[in-house]
């Protein structure tokens, strides 16, 4: 489980000389397509969430959440902890926030080895140290000079936990994560490189802010009536026809860009890269 108290809670391209493309050519490469195998498809009691998995930033845990989801292990669990301005937690068969599935725990992944094809673009001014986007996840990171000198040609990374991210909870240890995770509503620099963060909500924040809450007083709890996981499922396991399609603006894109700029103008002084969230658009299934 998080730790009780929030308190205590509390991390160039070359140019090609060429003919400018089509404004129909240039709006296709604005945005990228969200890979089935990578969507989480979470349908809640209060509506439906959707997750862009990140395979290459937590292996493990993605792999431990899509084999449950596709298992129906989440079906019917309830969100047991949900505090409104911060998160909102389930993937606990207890409805407690002490039990998980029979399968063994999962070593914490608090840091990724980050490439040159990472598609990591930087945000000036966002944060302590070199702070930028990757595929719409904020993440602070060592300079790609770094690379020059590591055996694997990569530098160290490290998610951020803004609103929308996704993580997964824990007991005590950092190696105790076993099926339980959260979806951020708020922004917590206290849990950056003590959890795990594996995705980031592409469509449906709003729905996780409307799921109930329970008082601070007591650590989120939710009593009574709680809101529920109605189904988990990877898009790759659902139908054709129930598959929805997903594409998020693209990190360094001229609209991504504005984003950023009308971002950094609202927030002034305190700009933040947590207050940088790439839009996304979705198709339903015909």
């Amino acid at each position: 489980m998080l730790m009780k108290s929030r308190r205590a809670l509390v991390l160039s391209a070359l140019l090609l000389s060429a003919a400018p493309l089509p404004a129909m050519a240039q709006e296709a490469s604005s945005w990228r397509t969200v890979p089935a195998e990578r969507l989480l498809v979470v349908e809640t009691s209060k509506g439906r969430v959707l997750v862009e998995l990140f395979p290459d930033v937590a292996p493990a845990h993605v792999e431990r959440v899509t084999t449950l989801a596709d298992q129906g292990f989440y079906d019917g669990h309830t969100f047991h902890r949900v505090i409104e301005g911060f998160m909102a937690q389930t993937g606990d068969p207890m409805g407690t926030g002490g039990g998980g599935s029979e399968l063994s725990d999962v070593r914490a992944e608090l840091e990724f080895r980050r490439g040159r094809d990472s598609g990591f673009v930087v945000v000036e001014d966002s944060g302590p140290g070199l702070r930028g986007t990757m595929r719409g996840l904020s993440i602070v990171t060592q300079p790609d000079s770094q690379m020059m000198v590591t055996a694997d040609f990569k530098a160290g990374a490290q998610g951020i936990f803004c609103p929308g991210v996704v993580g997964m909870a824990r007991a005590g240890s950092l190696d105790s994560a076993n099926s339980q995770f959260f979806l951020m509503t708020g922004r917590e620099d206290a849990l950056n490189g003590i959890y795990t963060p594996f995705g980031r909500i592409v469509d449906g924040l709003d729905v996780v802010t409307m799921l109930k809450s329970g008082p601070e007083s007591d650590n989120g709890r939710v009593g009574t009536d709680p809101d529920t996981l109605v189904r988990v499922r990877l898009a790759t396991a659902l139908p054709e026809g129930e598959r929805p399609a997903v594409q998020v603006l693209r990190d360094g894109s001229p609209e991504a860009a504005e984003v950023i700029a009308e971002a950094r103008a609202a927030r002034g002084s305190n700009f933040n890269i947590c207050d940088v969230q790439l839009p996304s658009r979705v198709q339903e299934a015909s």
